[in-house]
């Protein structure tokens, strides 16, 4: 499925014609775990960015406080939640949540996600691809945030809280696509 990111009013791009868009195949399951593929586009060079310097791929803090893209699942239905943070430079983080902003600890990843960027030369992508379990339906976030080299960021989503002063990827409204 194709899905459109909007970016937050309080925090737009410096080029307001930018598009972000993510492309989700929620894989067949090998058992009881599925394999979800998640693919962002961003429709601008990424010389336009600052990106991480590539590394080994490895779980790493504060990845959202430049270029990072986001997903967040839960079962359909419950408040507790997992979120999965992805950088250019390959690596990764997730966390647990008991409900909105609650409870946090480090998930317990059974397998690291493969995270790969492919640059486009007028538009680039991440690719993320994490393993969920097959017998769940989820309900999903996906988000991005931009940090450009002029210093701005904007925070893009699925969908943002209504009347919301600042972007919070963790609010239920943001979770409005669905895996089968």
């Amino acid at each position: 499925m194709q899905l459109n990111l909007m970016p937050h009013p309080a925090t737009p791009p410096s080029d307001p014609e930018l598009k972000v868009w993510a492309n989700v195949d929620h894989a067949g399951a090998l058992g009881s775990t599925a394999t979800t593929n998640i693919w962002f586009g961003v429709g601008a060079p990424a010389d336009r960015f600052t990106i991480p310097v590539p590394t080994e791929a490895a779980r790493a803090d504060e990845l959202w406080e430049t270029t990072c893209f986001e997903a967040f699942l839960r079962v359909a239905g419950q408040e507790s939640y997992r979120e999965w943070n992805f950088a250019p430079s390959g690596e990764w983080n997730a966390f647990d949540f008991a409900s909105h902003r609650e409870g946090k600890t480090d998930a317990d990843i059974e397998a690291a996600p493969y995270v790969r960027m492919e640059d486009n030369f007028t538009w680039w992508a991440l690719g993320a691809t994490i393993a969920v379990d097959a017998e769940q339906k989820w309900e999903l976030g996906l988000s991005a945030i931009l940090e450009e080299k002029d210093g701005t960021k904007s925070y893009w989503a699925l969908a943002h809280p209504e009347g919301s002063e600042k972007p919070d990827f963790h609010d239920a409204a943001c979770f409005t696509a669905h895996l089968p």
